[in-house]
């Protein structure tokens, strides 16, 4: 009966691992992106393995080039201008841009480039967030969003990286 017993709680921990249920294990998250007008303007998947976050976007009606992507404090997307995503997300309080000497914003990604008919796929995967529970969580008592700038980023310039208004957001949900 005892050898039943811990099959049985392995198995159930195994399931709760494989649904996302730990730390680490397997977590997603999902945003749709809306532009100014509010349309959609794509989608992003969030996707939490061994310490890391997999993010993966598709974008489209954004000008053709670089632009800034990050990671923003507050899960609230208000259209025109997105104001209402706060700041890039900096739960530990550095400076911004992944060539800062103290270390980047949690929030500050690689940039996104646009092709000539404004469509985008975007990969990039950091250490720096987490889906889990944690100081580094994207889903603290406010949440967070995901931004998309109208320029590049500098990633040295604090606290923005120079990369101009906000052409895309979308609020960060657990899937």
């Amino acid at each position: 009966m005892r050898t039943t017993g811990v099959l049985f709680a392995a198995v159930a921990l195994a399931g709760c691992a494989m649904a996302g249920g730990g730390a680490g294990g397997g977590a997603t998250a999902t945003a749709r992106l809306r532009d100014a007008r509010g349309q959609p303007a794509g989608t992003a998947t969030f996707t939490e393995q061994a310490g890391r976050v997999r993010l993966l976007v598709q974008a489209t009606g954004l000008a053709p080039g670089k632009h800034g992507i990050h990671i923003h404090a507050v899960g609230r997307c208000d259209p025109p201008d997105f104001a209402s995503a706060g700041g890039h997300f900096n739960p530990l309080g550095r400076k911004h841009g992944l060539e800062a000497p103290d270390g980047a914003h949690a929030g500050d990604l690689p940039a996104l480039t646009a092709d000539a008919g404004g469509a985008a796929r975007y990969e990039a995967t950091t250490d720096r967030i987490t889906l889990a529970e944690g100081r580094t969580s994207l889903f603290d008592a406010d949440g967070s969003a995901l931004v998309i700038h109208e320029k590049d980023d500098d990633q040295r310039t604090d606290p923005t990286g120079n990369s101009g208004g906000r052409v895309a957001c979308g609020v960060i949900e657990r899937a």
